[in-house]
């Protein structure tokens, strides 16, 4: 039997069968909901339509800068409105991991912002490592290095202040193969408005990786992670879910590992080329990441769930 056509423009009676088929929709923030600090034109509209008829929406966001309060009062400051409940970024997933799936027992080493601070300490993880850490002292000096016997994980995310004296302390804790190791997020960019960009995560994750000589376990998206944290605190069932995303290899190969419909708004870092470029390829991961439908803004659900 035929696969099911994929990458399909979803609109007029196609969408609305597909809004008819889902009970909950999970969005990417960042490129689908708002574009920096502007909400997407038509956004608040969606998202308030799809309360209205029932559906239930979450937010899934690799960003670890922020906690889920921040996120709520962004969602609220651009007229989006949601609960932090709504919200699931891997911040708040990263310390749900160490505290319920890893049960930590230690501290953390953290190569991270305050907000993934503020997580962990929110769930009760003792870590050290936030802020600036200047260079002191030469090779000797670095090589022997005190490190806290305590720590039991390292944890990477975005952390303005990286450094190289971060990338040893985090080396002096890997070579202890009991010691965890995860990050929040491989994303290598951070696409901003006017097609500029600074480095992401998953800058950071590759070094300390290549200087560990290990491999990151990756809580954020395309990792399933983010979307059975939504399931853990929700009655979830994945055939009647949608992912709404503007990345192909992070929302959409999650949408699509998770058993998940698929949605590329193309407001954000992908291109629908790419998307159909991947159509007939080889690669079965790039396969992965052909989206079920496509829309040119969130905005075009409207008219369906206004009919």
């Amino acid at each position: 039997m035929a696969a099911a056509a994929r990458c399909l423009p979803l609109a007029g009676s196609c969408a609305a069968e597909l809004l008819s088929s889902v009970d909950t929709l999970l969005f990417d923030c960042d490129g689908v909901i708002w574009r920096g600090e502007q909400a997407v034109p038509g956004a608040a509209e969606v998202l308030s339509a799809l309360r209205r008829s029932g559906k239930r929406v979450f937010f899934l966001t690799n960003n670890s800068t922020k906690t889920r309060a921040m996120y709520a009062a962004k969602l609220g400051r651009l007229g989006l409105g949601a609960d932090e409940r709504e919200v699931f970024g891997t911040a708040y997933c990263t310390a749900l991991y160490l505290r319920k799936v890893a049960g930590l027992r230690g501290k953390v080493y953290l190569i991270g912002g305050q907000a993934l601070s503020q997580e962990l300490q929110a769930a009760g993880i003792p870590h050290l490592g936030s802020g600036p850490d200047p260079v002191r002292g030469g090779v000797s000096d670095w090589a022997a290095q005190a490190l806290d016997p305590d720590v039991r994980a390292v944890v990477v995310g975005f952390d303005e202040h990286f450094s190289y004296m971060k990338l040893n302390k985090a080396l002096g804790y890997l070579r202890d193969s009991s010691c965890l190791f995860l990050a929040t997020n491989t994303d290598t960019r951070l696409p901003l408005e006017g097609g500029l960009a600074i480095p992401g995560t998953g800058c950071l994750v590759k070094a300390v990786e290549t200087a560990a000589h290990r491999q990151a376990q990756i809580i954020g998206k395309p990792s399933r992670f983010l979307y059975e944290c939504v399931a853990a605190e929700n009655e979830v069932d994945p055939t009647r879910t949608v992912m709404v995303g503007d990345r192909l290899d992070t929302d959409i190969l999650m949408g699509f590992n998770c058993g998940l419909k698929t949605i590329l708004t193309l407001t954000g870092f992908s291109s629908l080329e790419e998307a159909k470029s991947y159509q007939g390829s080889d690669c079965p991961t790039k396969r992965s990441m052909v989206p079920d439908y496509y829309v040119q803004s969130i905005a075009d659900l409207l008219p369906a769930l206004q009919a």
